[in-house]
């Protein structure tokens, strides 16, 4: 039986809404269930095929090489702020940023240059996105750092799935409709932290920090 299978139960055996007492006991704490649906659409201009998902190599799909990233935006309330996520597709190891203002294209491109300038050129491979407008300057972002962004389909956030269920997790932190603006980066530090340092069972139970060490180190012998 699937976790939607479950959830789906639920919500029919309430009407559509859980009770008070049931949505103490879930992550969210969201009474009412979200439609599954693919989203809104976002548009960024200059996609081309050789940017697409389906151009990435065959060792990002497979996790088997580390330095392949997945990223995208997590929003706080219409107007503010937001955090740059980007997670390890191998092992899901976390780097978080702060966005307290404005999040537009040539602010988020230098946000990611900062972020991506802390890793070891070994780390240093791709990023995957969805398509968000404040990635408008992924080629100038790819010119500086040497880094391509690979762009998935339409309204396919699934593509990105390693980087969505991180955001989930983040939400614990920082709710939907949260105020970012005073967000620092020692407090995102200390967020990603946590998450770092969390057994996974994905991971056979290391932490993401002890399975990116681990591949390095397997990929630098």
């Amino acid at each position: 039986m699937s976790h939607e299978t479950i959830y789906q139960s639920l919500f029919v055996q309430t009407k559509g809404e859980l009770k008070r007492e049931l949505t103490a006991h879930l992550r969210t704490r969201r009474q009412r269930r979200k439609a599954q649906t693919g989203g809104a659409k976002r548009v960024t201009l200059g996609i081309t095929d050789e940017i697409r998902i389906s151009a990435r190599p065959a060792e990002v799909k497979d996790r088997a090489v580390p330095g392949h990233w997945e990223g995208d935006l997590l929003l706080g309330g219409t107007g503010k702020g937001a955090v740059i996520t980007l997670v390890e597709r191998s092992s899901r190891f976390v780097l978080l940023a702060p966005l307290p203002g404005r999040h537009t294209a040539e602010i988020a491109r230098m946000s990611l240059t900062d972020m991506i300038a802390t890793l070891p050129l070994e780390l240093r491979k791709s990023i995957t996105w969805d398509r968000g407008s404040e990635m408008a300057q992924h080629a100038l972002f790819k010119t500086e750092t040497g880094i391509p962004i690979y762009f998935c389909d339409p309204q396919s956030p699934w593509q990105r799935g390693t980087n969505e269920n991180t955001n989930g997790l983040l939400r614990q932190y920082w709710p939907k409709g949260s105020d970012l603006r005073a967000l620092t980066q020692t407090k995102c530090d200390a967020v990603a932290l946590k998450l770092n340092t969390r057994p996974r069972k994905t991971l056979q139970w290391k932490t993401p920090g002890q399975a990116l060490n681990t591949r390095v180190v397997a990929t630098t012998v």
